[in-house]
């Protein structure tokens, strides 16, 4: 089938080069004449395993092209899919909608014929009827069907995630439409991949509730893993004890600093926004968000307690940046407001992460960029793990101790075993565990 996808970025490129991975003809169109240039020569602008040798493969083979002008591509579509950004908006949290309108508006101008407007990006309940209506007012004699298609891709295992995902879902109003959404995923038919057909507004509310839901989990067994160490507990222990119970799973019970990125703050926000202005308040995602926020801080405040009270003067190393490994995301990233407490408690940060240091430093000041993780330890007074990247996981813990002025760590993932850490001589701090 030939595909517009409107929007080239981690959403749309990923799920562009997927869909032509499956065989059909897609083109990406993205305003930012600078990305459309580099994809053009084959460099991707985002961090994301395996996502440049499936672009590469596929614009070889002509499936695959970027163009800068959504008219030519979405004319020749059947489905044209928008994945554009949908931020938080300024000053009240609701989800900005401003770019996926304004594609509806381009692409109600360009289409010829029976087309299907999918949204793929992150939208609130009620953007397909105002899409619909759009389109409508623009062309009124038009042969169009707009579907709710949201994505499930995990930053670091998109392409996995895409290929072999645990559901579709599909919120349509119209069987000729369902019909065309089911022969673009007909190639996961062999996964035995699960399609879901429902209403449109149910599709857009099933994404939120489902970041809202994983967002509530990380956020339980964080709370878990404060009463832990107080009451001389193993939050690892306890996560498994609970996760094994099918009907609570294991997954999203990880005790860290907090969950960040491009999806979960700015959903949670949205959805909690929805939820109030159709005076259906979600109290537990009230709280989640707000628990969230201050956990980052609270991070940095533990740094500060395991040098002593006081940071003042002392170099802490900082290993990991992005919100999570595999990705060069920033976005509301832990380690962003752990750094600013470090630096507004007096401390000197250096900081090293593989792939995340060029994207901080466009939100981070008065940092150091080490050249790896044992140049980032260098004299410093204490080293925080903030992010577990593989790299980070099976350290030289000689090397390290020698590196560090003073051999305190701060595991903010857990990633080493207590009495280990201890025997090899260090001052050590993880979360969740005596």
């Amino acid at each position: 089938m030939r595909v517009a996808m409107i929007g080239a970025g981690y959403v749309g490129l990923v799920s562009g080069a997927c869909f032509a991975d499956f065989g059909h003809d897609v083109c990406c169109v993205d305003k930012d004449p600078t990305k459309i240039e580099a994809l053009n020569r084959g460099e991707i602008p985002i961090y994301e395993p395996g996502l440049a040798g499936l672009v590469a493969n596929n614009v070889r083979e002509g499936r695959l092209s970027f163009a800068g002008d959504l008219s030519q591509a979405v004319k020749n579509a059947e489905a044209v899919f928008i994945a554009v950004g949908t931020p938080s908006r300024r000053g009240d949290g609701h989800a900005d909608l401003t770019y996926v309108y304004q594609a509806a508006r381009e692409i109600a101008a360009a289409m010829d014929g029976y087309t299907v407007v999918v949204t793929k990006s992150t939208v609130p309940v009620g953007t397909g009827d105002e899409v619909e209506r759009i389109i409508r007012e623009i062309r009124p004699d038009a042969e169009f069907s707009v579907v709710s298609n949201p994505e499930f891709l995990r930053e670091g295992a998109a392409i996995s995630d895409f290929k072999r995902p645990d559901r579709i879902v599909i919120g349509a109003e119209d069987e000729r439409s369902k019909g065309v959404m089911t022969e673009i995923y007909r190639p996961l038919y062999l996964n035995q991949s699960p399609l879901l057909a429902m209403s449109r507004r149910t599709a857009e509310l099933t994404k939120y509730a489902a970041n809202a839901f994983l967002a509530t989990k990380i956020t339980f067994i964080n709370e878990i893993a404060d009463l832990c160490e107080q009451v001389g507990a193993n939050v690892q222990d306890v996560a498994r004890g609970i996760g094994l119970d099918n009907r609570i799973g294991s997954k999203f019970l990880h005790a860290g600093p907090g969950y960040g990125g491009s999806c979960f703050p700015k959903d949670t926000l949205a959805l909690i926004k929805t939820a109030q202005d159709h005076d259906a308040p979600i109290r537990i995602v009230e709280t989640v968000a707000a628990v969230n926020s201050q956990r980052k801080r609270a991070m940095g405040r533990k740094v500060v307690a395991a040098c002593g009270g006081t940071v003042r003067g002392k170099t802490i190393a900082v290993l990991g940046l992005t919100f999570k490994p595999n990705t060069d995301d920033m976005r509301d990233a832990p380690s962003i407001d752990i750094i600013t407490t470090l630096q507004d408690s007096g401390a000197k940060v250096r900081a090293y992460d593989p792939e995340g240091m060029e994207a901080a430093t466009a939100v981070l000041t008065n940092v150091d960029y080490a050249k790896d993780a044992y140049d980032c330890a260098r004299g410093a007074d204490a080293l925080v793990i903030v992010t577990e990247w593989d790299m980070f996981r099976a350290l030289d813990l000689t090397r390290l101790k020698a590196a560090l002025a003073e051999p305190v760590v701060v595991d903010l993932r857990n990633v080493y075993r207590p009495d280990e850490m201890q025997r090899r001589g260090f001052t050590y701090m993880s979360v969740g565990r005596a």
